[in-house]
């Protein structure tokens, strides 16, 4: 077997293992999500809570590799949930800013506390120290994926 084959290989099985944790991680956060809350949610939520301060549709749209149209439909549900502020932009009446609202703090904290233990369960199990030196090489894959996207 050449190298070029053996590196497919392991680029292969890499992906098959990575889209099928995927699958099985969504799922089972899915189910200890606080009732009413999709996995879209918390991940804005989430999102807007690390940065603590206000991003346009289009920048979450683009945080989030989903459309305009996915996104302006989660962040209708997350208004009308009272989870986010819009409002608009007082220079460019086009455009407008979302920002969490203490509900929307207080839904991710409570989404948070729900999956904590699920993930911490996993960690526990593979080891803290192998999980740690894992995140950077997935970090890095994530960041060279979305630089080549």
């Amino acid at each position: 077997m050449s190298e070029k084959e053996r590196v497919e290989e392991i680029a292969v099985a890499l992906f098959g293992e990575l889209f099928m944790a995927d699958q099985l991680a969504r799922n089972r956060i899915s189910k200890v999500l606080p009732k009413g809350m999709e996995l879209s949610h918390f991940g804005v939520l989430n999102h807007l809570a690390r940065l603590n301060e206000e991003r346009t549709p289009a920048q979450l749209a683009r945080s989030f590799h989903v459309t305009r149209g996915a996104m302006t439909n989660t962040l209708a549900k997350l208004e009308w949930a009272g989870h986010v502020h819009i409002r608009p932009d007082w220079d460019d009446a086009r455009r407008k800013f979302v920002a969490i609202s203490p509900s929307g703090r207080a839904a991710r904290d409570a989404a948070v506390q729900a999956v904590a233990p699920l993930i911490g369960e996993v960690v526990q199990a593979l080891g803290a120290e192998r999980v740690r030196a894992l995140v950077p090489v997935l970090r890095e894959m994530r960041t060279r994926l979305e630089a080549d996207g």
